[in-house]
């Protein structure tokens, strides 16, 4: 069975699929129809994202690379109907990107603003 995925940079060596992020887990979505995985790049579109590409892939090689890098995978059937909230991440993308390149710098960067940001409001309870 084919099914359609979201790409960056197709087709050159820096090539990367999308991906959410759920309660800790990687979560590659697979889509069933191709106006569904279309329309969901206009949405990453619309809220700045890299817009990525559609490409068709065999269901089982999605699979299989989900496992071997312990990623999860969700299908995203044709005419889908959200019933949960983390239904809704499969037909919308979340409004906050994660930068792949720099997240550890992005989680240390806020780590010192906090830090910094105690140790001035303990330095005003001084005076």
């Amino acid at each position: 069975m084919n099914i359609f995925v979201l790409l960056y940079n197709s087709g050159t060596d820096k090539e990367g699929i999308h991906s959410i992020e759920l309660k800790g887990r990687t979560i590659v979505l697979m889509f069933e129809d191709k106006d569904d995985a279309t329309r969901y790049c206009g949405l990453l579109e619309a809220q700045d994202f890299p817009l990525p590409t559609v490409e068709m892939i065999n269901i089982k090689e999605i699979k299989d690379f989900c496992i071997k890098l312990d990623y999860e995978c969700k299908l995203v059937e044709k005419n889908f109907v959200p019933k949960t909230a983390e239904d809704r991440l499969l037909i919308s993308p979340p409004h906050k990107n994660l930068e792949v390149e720099n997240w550890e710098e992005d989680k240390n960067s806020n780590k010192d603003n906090i830090d910094i940001n105690t140790i001035k409001e303990n330095l005003e309870k001084l005076l």
